[in-house]
């Protein structure tokens, strides 16, 4: 893997009394030949600790990008202060699904996640650079991503959520660009079947992960979500399940935030104490 370059572009944000710092930096992509921005949010104790901190890996959705978790969520800093985690807002381009595309080798960034973004984070950040020590969440199309990507990837992550997440995209063949990354169902049937997330239970039924999944009862993945939770209780897969009141917005993932950040850190408490 070619040297990571390392730019702070940097701005201080402050919340409440608290400074959570954010530091935008450049990650060097040698599986795609480029660097990729991402937003390092890290404790106001950060600088003066001995300590190392876990991390947890947001995803964005589909059109977002690294910058919207600093940018949409107004407790996101709060927050990183009360846990003392670090905070990654992971650019996914706008419509990659966070998986390594069969048909498109400009797309890979299941191997960016994995094998370029995550080592360079533990190198260049006091981190608790083992399974432990990290978690992964996202909303809708990150949702979909943190799952697949900690299921297929669980020496890397030991905590995963997904709010409000496109769980299983083959009801939606001609939407959200799926068709880009995969082929069309038609005619690639096969590569919808393999990513979808519902379809790779069979990797965690060890529950070697600790995982936590919620979605509202007016957005359109709902009924995704729910068989998504039955085929889990029929495995016997532990998972935390939530439904609340809310549509695919805003509002309502600020609010399940709130619920994840609180589930990775006892993860955190419990495994790294």
């Amino acid at each position: 893997m070619k040297k990571a370059i390392f730019t702070l572009l940097l701005t201080f944000v402050f919340f409440s009394a608290k400074a959570a710092k954010i530091d935008t930096i450049q990650v060097f992509s040698s599986s795609m030949n480029k660097n990729i921005k991402t937003c390092v949010i890290v404790p106001d104790n950060y600088k003066k600790s001995k300590d190392r901190f876990p991390v947890v890996y947001l995803l964005h959705g589909y059109s977002g990008n690294y910058r919207s978790w600093a940018k949409d969520f107004k407790d996101l800093g709060k927050q990183v202060d009360q846990y003392g985690f670090i905070a990654i807002g992971v650019d996914g381009n706008y419509s990659s699904w966070y998986f390594d595309s069969p048909i498109d080798p400009s797309f890979k960034y299941e191997t960016y996640v994995i094998n370029e973004l995550v080592p360079f984070i533990d190198k260049n950040y006091k981190t608790i650079s083992k399974r432990e020590g990290r978690a992964i969440t996202g909303l809708s199309m990150g949702g979909h991503g943190a799952l697949y990507l900690s299921f297929k990837h669980q020496d890397v992550f030991g905590a995963a959520g997904s709010m409000s997440g496109g769980v299983d995209f083959r009801p939606f063949p001609e939407n959200w660009d799926i068709k880009k990354r995969l082929g069309s169902i038609t005619d690639f049937p096969e590569n919808w079947d393999k990513n979808t997330v519902t379809n790779m239970l069979d990797l965690v039924k060890d529950n070697n992960l600790k995982l936590i999944i919620d979605c509202g009862v007016d957005d359109f993945f709902m009924e995704v979500n729910r068989q998504l939770h039955q085929k889990m209780l029929a495995l016997k897969i532990n998972h935390d399940y939530i439904e609340r009141p809310g549509e695919h917005n805003l509002a309502y993932w600020e609010n399940s935030l709130k619920f994840q950040l609180l589930f990775f850190n006892n993860f955190f408490k419990e495994k790294t104490k």
